[in-house]
């Protein structure tokens, strides 16, 4: 199990804490430094439905630089998974992905993650 995520992020904190409280063990990776692979973000899209906004970082500073929100509607798929497995910062955070069990995630709910995750 490996959860991406950035040491600046409350978020991520919380979820890192929730995940060690409950005894799980993840592989943390530096989500700007090292970010979801296309396999990773493909098999958390189809978890999301196939939402693909829901894997952007939507409030975060590059996504508003580079004006994805404009782009992202005429964006591929296969475009967009590539520009987030490359660009980290773009990436809503923490992302779990845990292909042996079939578990991705992104954002961290407590109810979803516990039920994912039981």
């Amino acid at each position: 199990m490996k959860v991406y995520a950035y040491q600046g992020c409350s978020t991520c904190r919380k979820a890192l804490s929730w995940l060690k409280s409950q005894g799980i063990e993840a592989e943390v990776l530096p989500i700007r430094e090292t970010p979801p692979t296309v396999a990773e973000l493909r098999a958390t899209l189809k978890a999301r439905g196939g939402d693909l906004r829901a894997l952007f970082n939507t409030s975060g500073q590059d996504y508003r630089a580079m004006d994805i929100k404009s782009k992202l509607p005429g964006m591929s798929v296969d475009a967009a998974l590539t520009l987030l497995s490359t660009h980290g910062n773009l990436v809503k955070r923490p992302l779990l992905a845990d292909a042996k069990a079939g578990v991705h995630l992104v954002g961290f709910q407590e109810a979803e993650w516990a039920a994912a995750l039981a």
